[in-house]
């Protein structure tokens, strides 16, 4: 039961266990976690986690999509239409944000790393992280390839640089989290803006002679 005498749903059940989970991983780490560290973390019964989740893998995989639902929902934007401003915007996401009321995004991106490092030993996690990739990915190619079709960007291989978009954004965040290399994602964001972004460009900007 919640600390509170008000029902709780079942949504609304896992979003608390989630939450838990999160703050857990946090001080205890994938390898030593323990389902009675979740159970500490919050205000339910710790039986609560065994009536929907059938022991610690079920609910780590569980929360792996949580993390992802998550993150997706971050990175969707509305630009009108603009490939240029869609790009911009999708690349600032994945770097930087967006917050949440709890946990900053280094936070939850720590959290997501350490899941990730650990899933090249567990294929079920592997496939769930592939498809995100995957999903991030294409939706970058995406971006390119509309660019190209509007006669913003020329002509490229649109697989190509949003592989290659990814990857920068992918090895960034490791070594801030990994490393502790504070300005890697800012380095990162300067590298994409004047070394593929303006070389997309249909148009190149000029400089003043």
């Amino acid at each position: 039961m919640s600390s509170s005498d008000e029902p709780v749903s079942s949504k609304d059940t896992r979003e608390v266990i989630m939450e838990a989970t999160f703050r857990a991983l946090s001080k205890h780490g994938y390898s030593d976690l323990r389902m009675r560290d979740i159970g500490e973390e919050m205000d339910l019964t710790r039986q609560v986690i065994h009536y929907h989740f059938d022991g610690k893998y079920d609910l780590l995989s569980s929360f792996l999509e949580y993390v992802i639902d998550q993150y997706e929902g971050g990175v969707e934007v509305e630009t009108d239409g603009d490939p240029l401003a869609e790009l911009d915007a999708r690349v600032e996401r994945c770097l930087f944000g967006p917050e949440f009321e709890e946990f900053s995004h280094w936070d939850r991106m720590k959290v997501y790393h350490e899941l990730y490092a650990y899933a090249q030993n567990d294929e079920r996690h592997r496939e769930v992280f592939d498809e995100h990739y995957g999903r991030i990915r294409g939706s970058i190619v995406e971006v390119v390839e509309d660019g190209v079709e509007q006669d913003v960007f020329r002509e490229v291989d649109a697989e190509l640089v949003g592989q290659l978009i990814t990857d920068v954004i992918h090895a960034a965040r490791g070594r801030r989290i990994s490393l502790g290399h504070e300005d890697a994602p800012e380095q990162a964001r300067r590298a994409v803006d004047e070394y593929i972004v303006d070389s997309l460009l249909a148009d190149p900007p000029t400089t003043d002679a």
